[in-house]
């Protein structure tokens, strides 16, 4: 299938959370975004404020030693998951990854790359790499699912 990409050149933390708060509003419930980079590029920041943005108050903490964080926002459940510590793919039926894209929950997943022949095909992908002292972030739909990140690139 064909994706839409939309890039945006970062300067600092702070504008990424403007794209994650621009894309925040425009999810769905049952949607599932990947969120890739290397270590540091800003995955959960990113993951961190959409989940606020869509109106959950409390800490929202890094899933990388728990793997699975669930958050009751305005928009529904959300789900930020974190394969970066799966050695096999096999481990997604041990954290119910089943259960967790259940088409009702927003489902944020860090390290897709882990679970690359189990996980369906995504809704947004969000990838995050550096570029010199900047980083850059592509936002990528399906086919029809325009995102509008208010945000210049």
């Amino acid at each position: 299938f064909r994706l839409m990409s939309d890039k945006v050149w970062l300067v600092d933390e702070g504008q990424l959370q403007k794209v994650a708060r621009g894309v925040a509003p425009q999810l769905r419930p049952g949607d599932l975004i990947f969120l890739s980079g290397d270590l540091g590029t800003g995955k959960t920041t990113f993951a961190r404020a959409t989940i606020q943005e869509l109106g959950f108050k409390g800490v929202v903490s890094s899933p990388t030693f728990t793997l699975v964080e669930t958050y009751q926002t305005r928009s529904g459940p959300v789900i930020h998951i974190d394969l970066y510590r799966l050695e096999h793919e096999a481990e997604l039926e041990t954290i119910g990854i089943r259960d967790h894209l259940d088409g009702e929950s927003i489902c944020l997943i860090e390290w897709p790359q882990k679970g690359a022949g189990l996980l369906p095909v995504p809704d947004i992908m969000i990838g995050l790499e550096y570029a010199g002292a900047r980083r850059r972030v592509t936002v990528t739909g399906r086919p029809g699912r325009t995102l509008n990140l208010g945000i210049a690139e």
